[in-house]
């Protein structure tokens, strides 16, 4: 592993992160074809929140935060930081602390496949995290890693600048390469999710929408009335 601070990489436009952010997770990743879920692992400590930041990626060592107090330093007004370890860790290697110094920078939240800790703190100081734990375990700071190179989280490549979209659904990264692509299929995908909506308020099932009759015939499912004992 290269133990490297790559700065100034290229980041996607905030602007087309956040359109993207509008739509939500579930949507996005069906949208793109059911890809760039970062797994069922991370969950959020909040309820409600929806981001959308470009990455800064950072690899750390288990049990050992200094790559993220390096990665601070690199962090500009819309990132989101995303942390992953060499080896599967559940320490406690974010907090408070750290939180506050990256509001200051204008960082939008974490995703990280560790644990946190201040968890109430977080909370109230409205800083979303996504995280695979709540560990009041501490760490260290021995280990040199890197930050902003590609790291795979939930056999996701995340490089750095990605789009990452956060919410309630989970986590999902979208290449900056395919924003563009992304926010048409997210669109399109929006309004018929919008029609079908409609349809279902109106009655319709999705039986029929969906044209699902035929199927459950094919499948040999028969319908057949109830006998009273």
């Amino acid at each position: 592993m290269r133990t490297v601070i790559v700065t100034d990489p290229p980041r996607a436009p905030i602007q087309k992160v956040d359109a993207l952010a509008g739509f939500g997770v579930a949507t996005v990743h069906e949208a793109l074809g059911r890809t760039g879920l970062l797994g069922p692992e991370l969950r959020p400590i909040q309820d409600g929140a929806r981001v959308g930041g470009t990455a800064v990626t950072v690899l750390c060592w288990p049990g050992d935060n200094l790559m993220i107090h390096a990665a601070v330093e690199q962090c500009r007004p819309g990132d989101l930081l995303v942390v992953t370890t060499t080896s599967p860790c559940l320490d406690g290697l974010f907090g408070e602390l750290f939180a506050t110094a990256l509001q200051f920078r204008g960082v939008r939240g974490l995703v990280t496949t560790t644990g946190v800790r201040d968890v109430a703190d977080l909370r109230a100081m409205n800083f979303p995290v996504w995280s695979a734990s709540v560990s009041a375990q501490g760490t260290v700071k021995a280990t040199a890693g890197a930050v902003n190179v590609p790291i795979v989280v939930g056999g996701q490549l995340i490089r750095p600048g990605d789009a990452v979209l956060a919410d309630d659904d989970g986590v999902m990264v979208v290449p900056r390469a395919d924003l563009d692509r992304a926010l048409d299929q997210s669109r399109a995908r929006a309004e018929k999710e919008e029609a079908t909506r409609k349809a279902f308020r109106d009655g319709e099932l999705g039986l029929d929408r969906y044209g699902l009759r035929s199927k459950l015939t094919d499948l040999g499912v028969t319908y057949v009335p109830y006998q009273n004992g």
